[in-house]
């Protein structure tokens, strides 16, 4: 058994298991994520997010291949995100933006795909979330889901009374704690994944986190990641540094107290460090 057969999994309200700890690569140029996705991989990491705007899909995939040949990893288990960009919304262009993912990244199918952005003002989410409800039922899709949705434009797509979305990967970190976004996606059975779940590196000099990390002996962005997994959170650090990629999956063999937690909550002040999902179209 390797490191990575620790690594916890929540399951999805489809029934498709999902690791909760993975690795996400947003801001990594498409020719250094093929070294960073490969290093995570060796790591011990078997989810990997990405996303079409990202401009890295083939960077991934090439990753995605040689480790699968090299390592004789089955496909099955690997757990694979991307996204559907903005300017792809609607239902024909959806079918089409997915197919050109599927190539780039060069699989037969992802284990989970995301409407990135509810974008409400052009309100077109829910012709693409037709999209991707075919493209579910075709298999080249293991489960779909949205990234930052409200609670309203949730509601909507549970209101079509087809396929409620697994996961809603919205940002959430201890500055941006999301508690009532959390409580309704967990009570309509939607998962909640947290992107920039460091608040891209301003926590790790946190006067609390910093005191908690002395204590275990561990680096602030563990403390952090620990934080995410014992709330219950899916969550994917970036980093494109070897050492920095192994680290933050090394968060299985300690726990935080009750008091470490509640140190925690008591950061959230709404510090966002992206846009509002209401703003954002």
């Amino acid at each position: 058994m390797g490191r990575h057969a620790k690594i916890n999994t929540v399951t999805l309200n489809n029934g498709v298991a999902m690791p909760q700890l993975g690795f996400g690569v947003w801001q990594v140029p498409n020719e250094e994520s093929t070294a960073a996705v490969t290093a995570a991989l060796q790591a011990g990491y078997r989810s990997i997010d990405t996303a079409a705007v990202y401009g890295n899909e083939e960077g991934v995939g090439e990753a995605i291949a040689t480790f699968l040949a090299e390592s004789g990893t089955p496909r099955e288990e690997l757990f694979i995100t991307t996204k559907l960009w903005n300017t792809d919304q609607g239902y024909e262009k959806t079918l089409l933006a997915f197919d050109e993912s599927l190539r780039k990244l060069d699989l037969d199918y992802v284990d989970l795909y995301l409407i990135h952005w509810s974008t409400p003002e052009k309100d077109t989410y829910l012709d693409t979330w037709r999209a991707f409800e075919e493209i579910l039922a075709g298999g080249r899709a293991k489960a779909i889901g949205v990234s930052n949705f409200e609670p309203e434009h949730l509601q909507r797509i549970i209101d079509l009374g087809g396929t409620v979305p697994a996961v809603n990967q919205v940002e959430l970190h201890p500055r941006l704690q999301q508690s009532v976004l959390r409580e309704f996606n967990t009570a309509h059975g939607i998962h909640t994944e947290a992107w920039s779940p460091l608040a891209q590196g301003q926590l790790l000099e946190d006067p609390a986190i910093t005191a908690i990390a002395a204590a275990h002996g561990k680096a602030p962005a563990q403390v952090i990641i620990r934080w995410h997994l014992q709330l219950g959170n899916i969550v994917i650090p970036k980093s494109v540094t070897p050492e920095r990629i192994a680290a933050n999956f090394d968060v299985f063999d300690f726990e935080l107290t009750d008091a470490d937690m509640a140190a925690i909550a008591a950061l959230d002040n709404n510090g966002r460090v992206g846009p509002h999902p209401n703003q954002f179209n």
